[in-house]
């Protein structure tokens, strides 16, 4: 195919996606706050306190064996019931008011399958201090490539 069919192609599926009624994932309203957003330069300071967030990746796992950040359990992909269920047993023993951080960063987060569904059940099962980590890009570039403390 030429380069002109295949960007016509991209077009019309990308109208495709976007059928009358239907929302991008650009303007999909995110279920948390401008407040439980956190700066990953603001998490890198709370980890460092004696009394740090429970932190939890809910990465694909193949992510989180890459690198994770330091002490940051792992729940897997919320995208599926089956990390929704590894999300619940990973919280199981965390009093509803501790600050929890939750973060992906598979891809830029207005495209994430698994930020939303995470914070949305853990805010259905109580708690009431969750906090998005704002990995606007990925993980590698807000994170990783910043020097922030991971381990593998």
């Amino acid at each position: 195919m030429s380069r002109r069919t295949l960007l016509l192609l991209a077009i019309s599926l990308a109208g495709l996606c976007l059928a009358p009624g239907m929302k991008s994932a650009v303007e999909q309203s995110d279920p948390w706050s401008q407040a439980e957003l956190l700066a990953p330069a603001d998490l890198v300071s709370q980890l460092q306190a004696p009394e740090r967030p429970v932190v939890i990746s809910v990465a694909f796992p193949f992510l989180y064996r890459q690198k994770h950040i330091v002490h940051a359990q792992f729940a897997g992909p919320t995208s599926k019931p089956e990390g929704i269920e590894a999300l619940k047993r990973s919280v199981a023993d965390v009093p509803k008011d501790a600050e929890i951080v939750i973060y992906c960063g598979c891809c830029p987060m207005v495209k994430c399958p698994n930020i939303r569904p995470a914070y949305t059940t853990l805010k259905q099962l109580g708690y009431s201090n969750v906090r998005v980590l704002d990995l606007a890009t990925d993980f590698h570039t807000d994170w990783t490539a910043k020097g922030y403390p991971v381990e593998p």
